[in-house]
């Protein structure tokens, strides 16, 4: 699938996969950061895509940073609606002890491409039944 990328910034990089069957395309900082610990900073990356319609641009953290530095966004994952055109910019948390730097050109997150599909809202009285039922929040673990 073709995705048009927009260079926002002279040290910007294009995504780009770690290897052949990788869900991700890794995302760079085009510009140095300092996150204190138990801080978020916004990250720049310099790019705007243009995602296909029919598709969401979902942001994760990269494991290595994650587990390694501490390093995660701040939202958890972060959403990229196709029809946004504006700069993918990383809202990193530190949840560590320690200050954490970011150079330009560091890998920050993932972006995974997906399909997504628009609901019709429509009011209702009645659900249909499930075995499930309105259980939530770990209901389905217990017996």
């Amino acid at each position: 699938m073709k995705v048009n990328v927009k260079k926002l910034a002279p040290a910007a990089k294009l995504p780009a996969y770690g290897s052949a069957h990788a869900a991700g395309a890794d995302l760079f900082a085009c510009e140095a950061a300092e996150i204190p610990a138990g801080e978020t900073r916004f990250v720049r990356t310099g790019i705007a895509v243009e995602l296909p319609a029919g598709t969401v641009g979902l942001i994760y953290a990269r494991s290595g940073l994650a587990c390694k530095q501490d390093l995660a966004p701040a939202n958890k994952v972060g959403v990229i609606d196709c029809d946004y055109r504006g700069e993918i910019i990383v809202a990193l948390h530190n949840h560590g002890r320690a200050l954490r730097t970011i150079a330009a050109g560091d890998r920050i997150a993932q972006l995974v491409i997906a399909p997504c599909y628009t609901g019709e809202f429509t009011e209702t009285d009645e659900l249909s039944a499930t075995v499930r039922g309105a259980g939530g929040f770990g209901s389905t673990g217990m017996r």
